[in-house]
């Protein structure tokens, strides 16, 4: 990818502030796009910022700081109605912010387990509102930022907030899987991808090492450029398309999903 590749384009990367989402936004940066560098609070977007202008170079005009707390679906609202406002024209939307489960049990203010609400509830409701914003333009997408633990996950349909019977890691791969089949939502043009194991504060549940977050991204930041080629619905394993659990491209899921998600974040298709 020849660094002016991105030159134009507009990308929002949530979770930006750390680990594969602050190595993505750098990457489409230093490739020529504007992004929109989202952290869960103002002082943390501001600081990714400021830190990719004083240690990666970045032209400041290239970078814009957003901020929203995914446990408040509310401030997601607020962060899409900003976005919109300030660049009706978004070519790549990144849905990359996560957060490993905890080890009890834990339901935010809106009523949902946390990781499943952080890693797909907020990310599902975001790209909704943003979906009149998403660029049909060739090359437009939106990337999600899933996980191979996807294999592993079953969505508790009846109870997927997990009140009954809860294990962290089977909350985070609900919500993996959860993000792999809203990829194939026919809304949007959309891929998901693993990004590999990275050293990022997801390791734990992974392995005890892994590669840098830079390797991580720049698989993510390839899926985001306009010159590769993609398949609504396609899942990558790093840089390879494979074919991702057979419950994440059922019509029957997806539509099964896109009902339980509208129900619980409030929102209408």
């Amino acid at each position: 990818m020849s660094s002016a590749t991105l030159s134009g384009r507009t990308a929002l990367v949530t979770g930006a502030t750390s680990g594969i989402g602050y190595e993505t936004a750098r990457l489409l940066a230093e490739h020529g796009a504007t992004v929109l560098v989202h952290g869960r609070t103002a002082e943390e977007a501001r600081t990714a910022t400021d830190s990719l202008i004083a240690t990666a170079g970045i032209d400041s005009a290239q970078l814009c700081a957003y901020a929203a707390d995914f446990t408040r679906l509310e401030e997601v609202e607020q962060l899409a109605h900003r976005v919109s406002e300030s660049h009706p024209h978004l070519d790549v939307l990144v849905n990359n912010a996560g957060t490993a489960a905890p080890e009890r049990h834990t339901v935010t203010a809106d009523g949902n387990e946390v990781a499943f609400q952080v890693n797909f509830l907020a990310h599902y409701l975001l790209t909704c509102l943003l979906e009149q914003a998403l660029t049909t333009d060739p090359g437009g997408r939106v990337v999600n930022v899933s996980s191979s633990l996807h294999r592993t996950a079953s969505i508790s349909w009846s109870d997927p907030n997990r009140a009954r019977s809860y294990s962290r890691l089977a909350a985070y791969a609900q919500a993996q899987m959860a993000l792999t089949i809203f990829a194939a939502d026919p809304r949007v043009t959309a891929v998901s991808v693993h990004p590999g194991i990275c050293e990022t504060a997801l390791l734990p549940l992974y392995a005890h090492q892994g590669t840098s977050a830079a390797e991580g991204a720049a698989h993510v930041v390839r899926l985001c450029d306009p010159a590769t080629e993609i398949v609504n619905g396609a899942y990558y394993d790093r840089d390879e398309r494979v074919e991702p659990a057979a419950a994440a491209t059922e019509s029957r899921s997806i539509k099964r999903l896109n009902k339980l998600a509208d129900l619980l974040v409030g929102h209408t298709s």
